[in-house]
């Protein structure tokens, strides 16, 4: 039986923990006495527990995220009222930055900040040599990228066939954008590339086709991304996935050319564009051209078969509902196939918190520490915005209702889907839970009676999206115009009859 276990809560079966690779990579001689064990948060804490007892560990150590901070509270609550001796480690994002440390912190043992590679086994040996250290929060130690054993060889072969694998050909990030955690890193650091390629090589020969890259600047380094590009470009197969993270303006010739050379369905490209204000954007320190972003994003949908994830922020600071919305506007001109309209987070440890007083940014006390209002957006626009969100994706990024959707934004986007999204809500009371059948009926009822549509334009466009759906039934508004159109059919034929 092993001494230590790592473990951790994922969001979804088909994620993999990258960094709990890492770290069972990086344990030394305490790798064979060490196991690995991945939960999802859908799953009972008392049967994670039951679980994670069956290895008699002595050392239990969980790596702690805003999506799964509340799951493993109940997880460790539960250990410390049945198995009080075994010793709980905590590392990962949520709990790096004392003294901002969420209530788990309370239960845990010991606390290990920042990266792990290094610190993590150390402490282990203390512990389990008799010795414990006095101090309960350990400062992670920085390891030289040359330095680390590779996670890649601990993706087993199940991960390659049924889950993401996540790979990094860099590490860090050298913009301060204050939102993200990675501004607090000096700088991006490359892994060597050749090595890295190796790796590559490996889990494709494994069979490995879904690589998503967690590169904070994939396209910084452009030698290195032409490379990975190529590189793939020769191993190009019906399966093959991609997909990076890159700065929105920073599109160089070579990149594009490499980038023309992929076939549809291979690249996807998450593009953080978060706002196009420029006052907010040197509010919290975020460097972009917007010119060059709105260039670049023209010519990946004109030149390229990229898929393209673009993401706005709502509730930054010193935005309000119309500056929103002219992001929005502008970003929907652009034509992504997707637009990710996220809400802001309170990250523990983000230098955007210092304007939590002077913006009165005000923030929900429970993971994910969605932002609740600003100084210049209320609660309640906030919380349309978040529902405009959830409806978004099942309108606008589903792709599901590719002819209906130019009717419902016309030449107003953000005003006119924000009408759309409060008529529909008011429908349902709910963003959740929505049967396909019935969000088409919705649709239909708030394009006519809300958007004023014409029944017969809304109709039309409604029942192509729906036949490429796959449903068999059709929705009661289709199912009344074949009604109405069988009876005048029938009335056309009887008069025909009659006339003869």
């Amino acid at each position: 039986m092993p001494s230590i276990v790592i473990s951790t809560l994922n969001a979804r079966y088909i994620h993999t923990a990258f960094g709990l690779r890492y770290l069972y990579a990086n344990m030394g001689t305490l790798q064979t006495d060490t196991a690995l064990l991945e939960f999802g948060i859908q799953q009972r804490p008392i049967e994670i527990v039951e679980k994670l007892l069956q290895q008699q560990a002595r050392i239990i150590g969980f790596g702690v995220y805003i999506w799964n901070v509340a799951e493993i509270s109940a997880v460790i609550a539960i250990l410390k009222q049945v198995a009080p001796d075994i010793i709980i480690v905590l590392g990962g994002p949520e709990v790096s930055h004392p003294p901002d440390l969420p209530s788990i912190a309370e239960s845990a043992d010991y606390i290990v900040t920042g990266n792990g590679e290094i610190s993590f086994p150390q402490l282990c040996r203390q512990l389990l040599s008799g010795f414990k250290p006095t101090e309960k929060i350990v400062a992670g130690e920085m390891a030289a990228l040359d330095s680390l054993a590779s996670p890649y060889p601990h993706y087993t072969d199940t991960d390659i066939r049924q889950r993401i694998i996540y790979v990094e050909a860099s590490r860090g990030c050298p913009f301060k954008c204050e939102f993200c955690l990675s501004s607090l890193d000096t700088t991006a650091k490359p892994f060597n590339l050749n090595g890295f390629l190796r790796e590559m090589e490996i889990l494709y020969r494994r069979g490995a086709r879904h690589f998503k890259f967690i590169d904070r600047t994939f396209n910084l380094k452009v030698d290195s991304s032409v490379a990975i590009l190529e590189f793939f470009l020769t191993r190009l197969s019906e399966d093959l996935y991609l997909h990076f993270e890159v700065i929105p303006d920073n599109l160089p010739e070579r990149l594009k050319q490499a980038i023309s050379q992929f076939p549809p369905g291979v690249l996807q490209f998450e593009v953080g564009v978060q706002t196009f204000d420029p006052a907010i954007q040197h509010l919290i320190s975020r460097k972009q051209d917007n010119q060059k972003t709105e260039a670049n994003l023209s010519w990946l949908r004109q030149y390229s078969n990229a898929h393209i994830h673009a993401d706005l922020i709502a509730g930054l600071p010193g935005d309000t509902l119309a500056g929103f919305g002219a992001s929005f506007d502008k970003l929907f001109a652009l034509n992504p196939q997707e637009i990710q309209v996220g809400i802001l987070k309170r990250l523990r440890g983000a230098p955007i918190n210092r304007h939590n007083d002077g913006y009165q940014l005000r923030y929900d006390p429970q993971p994910p520490y969605a932002i609740l209002s600003t100084r210049d957006i209320s609660f309640t626009d906030l919380q349309r915005i978040t529902r405009f969100a959830r409806f978004w994706d099942l309108i606008g990024n589903s792709g599901r209702f590719a002819t209906t959707l130019p009717l419902i934004v016309a030449e107003q986007p953000f005003t006119r889907f924000l009408q759309f999204s409060d008529a529909l809500y008011a429908l349902t009371d709910s963003t959740w839970q929505i049967a396909l059948k019935r969000l088409f009926e919705l649709t239909y009822s708030v394009m006519t009676d809300t958007l004023l549509i014409t029944p017969a334009k809304a109709m039309t466009a409604l029942e192509e999206d729906y036949s490429r759906s796959g449903e068999k039934s059709r929705p009661a508004f289709l199912q009344h115009a074949t009604t109405l159109t069988a009876a005048k059919r029938g009335v056309a034929n009887k008069r025909q009859t009659q006339h003869r």
